[in-house]
């Protein structure tokens, strides 16, 4: 998960944010001239009400703008997911505590060989990772977006169309209790996941996707008390040969899941591989959900044109090496909200695809476009081999690997750290892999 690979990052970069937002928005002039909207104010569809979508028409219906938010799935249907979330997004987007299922404190990895390193020995007595259930957090996501004024819509959404002049509308088109219905609208936010029909709708260019494979399996209470503060991520090719497998625990049962790109006509191999490897600890257990789906691998070539944004999922805003997806799924909904808001002057003007780009892209990429390019060369690192996954969990068990890790993920900043230690680490990293290497190539000579 993020929390083991993300502390490495800290070698090379001080992207990370260091303050959060509110989600009080001041409108301010635009450095556009935009016309003003007569009668009315500025319409915004958003496309899908997870996190991302959710977050998106919270700050758009706070800030004055009409939204309309579309969600075809019932409330209880959320993608395969971990359903982990760094501490900072409980203040920062004030998710209540009782959502919580878990407060896992311990983070056991366990290397191809099955070496297992306990991660966590740094955290303080008020620190944890939060693990829910995506169908609850996005629940009270869609609700509270409805509180503050949005319109929610159960449709499923066949259509975009894109207008041909400057200033026409965008018409949505929907299917909504048996019958097609339309509407128009000045801007949208595709917030529809990996498959994003509004992204093919404005030509927004493909990217490279993983499926990811999860099942929930509810097990006895003594079975369940192993896991009550603790979560487990394995490594090996048995389990993917480009990511990591885990369980993670939930209310009353364990979410037991992997994820491959290279791979994915062998996924369910890989899930066999993680229930194995785990079999120990959810043997008896029963399956009560099995749930795949993709997950992008790289922000899409295009995320703004037009009057259209994208963000979450459909923009391509999950980490590599990590696979964190639902703090900037909703970062990245909330920020563009309230860049349209801030455009638009509170919905009283129209907006543009300058003001989109320069008020939500530019600042998205400003504060988190190079976190996603050093990760992506952490997963080349580590992910290639069983023997340079066996050098990332001997790194997982040294303490200060650790709070440098827990600081960067729990807060989303940059972790204070010592430039000897430092030092120390950057050549920890490279004689691990060195040495993991050489019995790597070892091992492999006496198979043959």
């Amino acid at each position: 998960m993020a929390a083991a690979t993300q502390a490495l990052l800290s070698l090379f970069a001080a992207s990370l944010p260091t303050k959060h937002r509110s989600l009080t928005i001041r409108a301010s002039k635009p450095a556009t001239t935009n016309p003003p909207i007569a009668g009315r104010k500025l319409r915004a569809a958003v496309i899908g009400a997870g996190p991302a979508g959710s977050s998106a028409a919270e700050a758009l219906a706070a800030g004055g703008v009409e939204t309309f938010l579309f969600e075809r799935s019932g409330p209880s249907a959320a993608k395969p997911c971990g359903g982990a979330i760094p501490l900072c997004m409980l203040d920062e987007f004030d998710i209540p505590r009782h959502l919580i299922d878990r407060h896992v404190t311990r983070m056991r990895i366990f290397s191809p060989s099955n070496l297992a390193v306990d991660f966590g020995k740094t955290l303080r007595p008020d620190e944890f990772i939060a693990m829910l259930r995506r169908e609850v957090l996005d629940s009270f996501l869609r609700s509270r977006a409805q509180s503050r004024g949005a319109d929610l819509i159960s449709a499923l959404v066949t259509d975009l169309e894109v207008p041909t002049s400057k200033d026409a509308p965008y018409v949505v088109r929907y299917i909504s209790n048996n019958s097609q219905k339309a509407l128009a609208v000045d801007v949208v936010i595709g917030a529809d996941g990996a498959n994003s029909r509004v992204a093919k709708s404005i030509k927004a260019g493909g990217y490279a996707c993983a499926i990811a494979f999860q099942e929930r399996i509810k097990l006895t209470d003594d079975k369940m008390e192993y896991y009550e503060d603790l979560a487990e991520m394995y490594v090996g090719n048995d389990v993917s040969p480009d990511f990591y497998a885990w369980v993670f625990p939930k209310c009353d049962h364990v979410a037991v899941g992997t994820g491959t790109v290279c791979s994915k006509q062998d996924i369910k191999v890989f899930q066999r591989g993680i229930r194995a490897r785990a079999n120990s600890k959810i043997s008896g257990g029963k399956v009560i959900k099995v749930e795949a789906h993709p997950i992008p691998e790289h922000p899409r070539p295009t995320r703004v044109r037009g009057r259209v944004a994208l963000v979450g999922d459909a923009a391509g805003y999950v980490t590599k090496c990590s696979g964190e997806g639902i703090y900037f799924a909703a970062k990245s909904g909330r920020l563009c909200g309230q860049a349209i808001v801030k455009a638009s002057e509170g919905g009283h003007r129209m907006i543009n695809e300058g003001d989109l780009r320069r008020e939500y892209l530019k600042e998205w990429d400003a504060k988190y476009i190079t976190t996603f390019r050093f990760l992506d060369l952490l997963q080349k690192v580590f992910y290639g081999s069983d023997a340079a996954r066996e050098a990332l969990v001997e790194l997982c068990g040294d303490e200060y690997v650790q709070r440098m890790t827990f600081e960067s993920y729990l807060y989303k900043r940059l972790a204070d750290g010592n430039r000897w230690e430092d030092a120390k680490m950057f050549c920890n990293t490279i004689g691990s892999l060195m040495r993991c290497n050489i019995l790597g190539k070892k091992m492999e000579s006496l198979k043959l």
